[in-house]
């Protein structure tokens, strides 16, 4: 293996989400990532704190990208156009880096404040995005779980193959968003 000078904490993060991303999150290793880089495992521990904080760095590195995405996807639009925005948004980037997906989706620890930090803003955005239908708080959650729900089973589904109709399952998508917001608007009136 080729020693790699300048390893920093980031390049190495980096290299780690593009793996997971090959990969599988589930498949991730330190030796792998050392192997990428050109170090040994134990420079690994340098910048991050085994599998469980090189897990957490990757929870926030897909957080943050997501975060960027969904913030550029959602301006300047109303309800309906923010929703399928936001949706598509977190449909491509799970298909797109389903090991940071992975990552991102777990529940961060209650005391790890900078990663419950990316959960609160992604929340907020999509409490924001909702706001004008005027939703009781529980309600609002209750339907941020909703569309979550809907965006993480149907890209899980997908991914495990358990769409064999040849019907094009982006328009499945867009109709199962379609659905949803329907419903809000139902559920408003």
């Amino acid at each position: 293996m080729a020693r790699s000078v300048g390893v920093t904490r980031e390049k190495l993060i980096t290299v780690a989400g593009q793996l997971a991303d090959t990969h599988g999150l589930e498949h991730l290793t330190l030796a792998q990532v050392a192997n990428e880089l050109g170090i040994r495992v134990p420079s690994v521990y340098n910048h991050v704190d085994g599998i469980p904080g090189l897990h957490r760095e990757l929870a926030i590195l897909g957080g943050r990208q997501l975060m960027e995405k969904i913030n550029r996807a959602v301006i300047g639009k109303y309800v309906d156009e923010a929703v399928i925005a936001l949706a598509q948004v977190f449909y491509h980037y799970a298909n797109g880096h389903p090991g940071l997906y992975a990552a991102s989706v777990r529940a961060p620890a209650a005391d790890d404040l900078v990663a419950q930090q990316f959960v609160r803003e992604i929340v907020e955005v999509v409490l924001a995005v909702l706001a004008p239908l005027q939703l009781e708080e529980t309600n609002a959650i209750h339907a941020v779980r909703g569309l979550r729900s809907i965006i993480h089973g149907f890209v899980m589904l997908e991914r495990a193959g358990g769409f064999g109709l040849p019907i094009n399952r982006e328009e499945s998508f867009q109709f199962l968003i379609n659905t949803f917001i329907i419903g809000l608007r139902t559920s408003c009136k």
